[in-house]
């Protein structure tokens, strides 16, 4: 099975399925003498575990991660590092039923056609759970990104039709984690927690948009072709379950502007300051490379897949059957998918950090 692998100097092997022993991975390429905050890196593994509130699934891990080597007394030293994270609240009986039917919408049938082979509980490879091991990179990523200045802020924007339509720029984006959704305006957050609440009680799941932005980032970032910088955080974001769509700046609605109305405009530099915009529907990003202005992009999730209905489906043997889902899933991916996609965002800014320093003398 290929595919496990993100990144290119600074580059992330995962490993492990939703209902085996453990998830973890390899880190490789990270600079030695980092001083690794084993708090902080918990931390944001306890934004994305399930059980933490009420519109997020019921699954008690305490995922804690154990790092196995690439350390020697809190530093990085440049060599590999691995970790792992045990699983211990897998009720694998959950999904009995399913080592036959194929679940609507999820990777079952395709796993099935291609490798003729699956692991059916939880699915496996292909379930959300397999995120945690981005987070633990992700998080050594951010610190590397501290020493630069460098910050990563994502937030629920959008929670079915309930939609923030502030710019990020006016909201306290530090906010963010102080409701269970994660939405940075408390009014609309309290309206997206009481929707999905709802959703949840109709057996039905949400779906939304996180958006994210890369504050202080240097220029310079990115490759003028094939390696463009929206299009590597375009693969890391799509890489992602459940997402269905990403989008810089100003996205599809460029579609609806002239270019002169459209054109970002450089402002005069003053006190030997780099030169900037007047507008940024560049999204930070020009030519593939990073232009000094805040970056921003969007991330569409759809609904998630597994819904608490009965649903028409077929067998491995292509029998008719309906199914009905068990276990505990969310009913709204949002609030735990803000730390993976700023943790992937960091992974994308460091390899490209990384890559920089081999461009010029």
């Amino acid at each position: 099975m290929a595919g496990n692998s993100f990144g290119n100097l600074f580059r992330l092997t995962t490993y492990g399925e939703s209902h085996g022993l453990s998830i973890g991975g390899i880190i490789d390429g990270c600079p030695a003498g980092l001083k690794i905050d084993l708090a902080f890196i918990q931390h944001e593994l306890n934004r994305r575990r399930p059980g933490q509130s009420t519109i997020t699934s019921q699954r008690q891990e305490e995922d804690l991660v154990e790092f196995q080597s690439g350390m020697f007394e809190g530093v990085t030293t440049g060599t590999s590092i691995a970790f792992r994270i045990k699983n211990k609240d897998h009720h694998s009986e959950d999904y009995s039923q399913l080592e036959d039917a194929f679940r609507p919408s999820h990777a079952d049938f395709t796993y099935q056609e291609k490798f003729g082979i699956r692991d059916h509980r939880g699915g496996g490879r292909s379930s959300a759970r397999e995120t945690a091991s981005r987070v633990v990179a992700g998080a050594i990523a951010k610190l590397i990104l501290k020493q630069r200045n460098i910050e990563i802020h994502a937030f629920v924007k959008q929670v079915g039709t309930l939609k923030l339509e502030k710019n990020f720029d006016s909201l306290d984006l530090s906010t963010t984690d102080s409701n269970m959704v994660r939405c940075p305006d408390p009014v609309l957050a309290e309206k997206m927690i009481l929707h999905i609440e709802e959703v949840k009680k109709q057996g039905d799941t949400i779906g939304g948009i996180i958006q994210c932005v890369i504050q202080n980032a240097p220029i310079g970032l990115g490759e003028p072709v094939f390696d463009k910088l929206h299009a590597v955080l375009g693969h890391a974001m799509l890489s992602i379950n459940a997402v269905k769509g990403f989008e810089i700046g100003s996205g599809f609605d460029s579609v609806n502007f002239k270019g002169s109305q459209l054109n970002d405009i450089f402002a005069s530099s003053k006190n030997n300051q780099k030169p900037g915009t007047t507008t940024n529907n560049s999204g930070g990003i020009q030519g593939g490379i990073s232009n000094g202005m805040p970056i921003y992009f969007n991330v569409a999730f759809k609904p998630v897949a597994t819904i608490m209905r009965d649903q028409n489906t077929i067998t491995k043997e292509g029998n008719e059957t309906v199914l009905k889902a068990q276990g505990r899933h969310d009913p709204c991916v949002l609030p735990r998918a803000v730390p993976i996609v700023e943790s992937m965002a960091a992974l994308v800014m460091v390899d490209f950090l990384l890559l920089a320093n081999c461009n010029r003398m």
